[in-house]
Formats: C-alpha cells, structure tokens, sequence
C-alpha cells in the first residue's frame, strides 16, 4: 500500500489532500504545529472509508531535526514514503518590504522556502536509498513573478521555490535517482491563510481591489485539491507542473467574471 507525508496538513489545502488521498486507500501522515489541531483532523480523516492507516506526527519545518523525525516516524510506521508534499507555509504581513521587522522576514523565508528545501534535502536522501518515490513543492503568488504590495517577502521565497524544485529535478534526473520532483501549482486558494499572517492569527485587511481580483480567480481548497491529488497520482514524469490556474483558464474568468458573480468575503 502507497503512503504519502503532507507537511501543515491540519487544515487547508494540506488537509484537503490528504482526505482525497486517503479516499484512495494510501497511508496518510499529517504533521502541523499543533497536536490538538492535528489530532482533530485524524479524527476527521478515520471517519473516511479507507484500506489505509492515517497517522499524524508534530513538525516544525523550520527545524531540521523536526523534519527528520517525521520521515523516521512514517518509515518506521509504514515501512515506505511514496509521496512527499511540502506544503507547510505562512503568508506575510500586509506591509511594504522596509515595514517588516527582520523577525517577520526570517519566519516567513524559513517556513516557505527553507522548510521545503531542507525537507526535500532529508526525504530525498531518504527516497534515494529506497531508488523511488516523488517529491513535490508547492508553487504560490510570485512564482510567475507577479508582484503586490504585501507579498513581497511571500513573493520571493515562492518565486525561488520554482527554481529550487526545477534545479533539484534536474539533479535527480542527472543523477538517475529514481526519484522524481515537481511542482504543485494551486492558484488562488479561498482559506483563512489569506487573511491570517505569520500562522498566528495577526490579521489582513485585504484591499476591496484584491477581493475583486480573488472573486474572480479563486477557489477553495476542495476544489483545487482534488485536481493536484490525481495529478499526483497518475503522474509519471519527473520535473512535472501540476498546475491549476492556468493562463487561459485566468483569462477565461475574467472575459466571464460578468456573468459568474461569486463573493468569498460576503459576511454571513
């Protein structure tokens, strides 16, 4: 039985999928942050008919030993690590760059970037040692270079993390590893972590212009999930995009956002 390991998987889109992947009767190992939110979400995902075991294990990815340890505890466990989502990220204040103190920049390149390059570092020595298994990071606003106020740290680490993924696709290929890396593209995700900064709870005000912008191009976690699980689990090739919103499909929305009115942020 396949098993797959999905780091900041106690809510969101990391959630989302594992849900998903559980439905198809892998193994699924969440990790946060928090036990109390990471033993809600097990509970969650064991109400899902499923062949598989789910399991959850405390990380912070800014800590390699953390890291570690959750790739320790999946194998010891499940005896395999198929699949390996670096999804754990944090948004960035709603400040210019010289706004942001040195503490609010280092957390945010720490968790988004760092995190998914020491993770893909230890779970890649580790898939080299089993001559199999996937990796894939997850992509965010910059990493086509698109730029706002507000995300610009955010913006950085996502737009170095397209090119670290590639580099280390690359490498693998080179290397003949047997293992392949990609990329998971999402687009516009409606969850609280566009109005929440750092992960712990400080609040952005989005602008009315920036709503308007996410009525029109977002989706929630569901929706966008179940399309980057199956690509995941049918892909064979390595340096894949498993992308989302598209450009066409970015350009459909808004020939059509007159027609399709939606309203994310329209109070209860």
């Amino acid at each position: 039985m396949k098993s797959v390991v999905i780091t900041g998987s106690a809510r969101g889109l990391g959630f989302c999928m594992a849900k998903l992947f559980r439905e198809a009767d892998y193994n699924v190992v969440i990790s946060d942050l928090f036990e109390d939110k990471l033993v809600d979400a097990k509970n969650e995902l064991e109400k899902i008919d499923s062949k598989g075991k789910v399991l959850y294990k405390v990380c912070n990815v800014t800590k390699s030993n953390d890291i570690g340890d959750l790739i320790d505890f999946s194998d010891e466990n499940l005896g395999n690590i198929d699949i390996w989502i670096n999804n754990a990220g944090v948004n960035q204040p709603d400040k210019a760059i010289w706004e942001l103190s040195e503490k609010e920049i280092d957390l945010v390149l720490d968790v988004d970037l760092k995190g998914a390059i020491i993770g893909s570092k230890l779970i890649m020595e580790y898939m080299i040692k089993k001559k199999r298994g996937a990796i894939y990071n997850i992509e965010g606003y910059g990493s086509n270079d698109a730029m706002m106020l507000g995300l610009s740290i955010y913006g950085s680490s996502k737009r170095s993390i397209t090119y670290f993924t590639q580099a280390l696709a690359k490498e693998s290929e080179e290397r003949n590893t047997g293992v392949i890396v990609g990329r998971l593209s999402p687009g516009i995700m409606i969850t609280d972590f566009i109005t929440n900064a750092l992960g712990n709870g400080e609040k952005i005000e989005l602008p009315e212009k920036t709503k308007k912008v996410y009525n029109i191009l977002g989706d929630y976690p569901e929706v966008v999930a179940e399309f980057l699980v199956n690509g995941m689990i049918n892909n064979k090739k390595n340096n894949a995009h498993i992308e989302w919103l598209t450009t066409r499909k970015a350009a459909w929305r808004f020939m059509t956002a007159g027609f399709n009115k939606r309203d994310f942020f329209k109070e209860k």
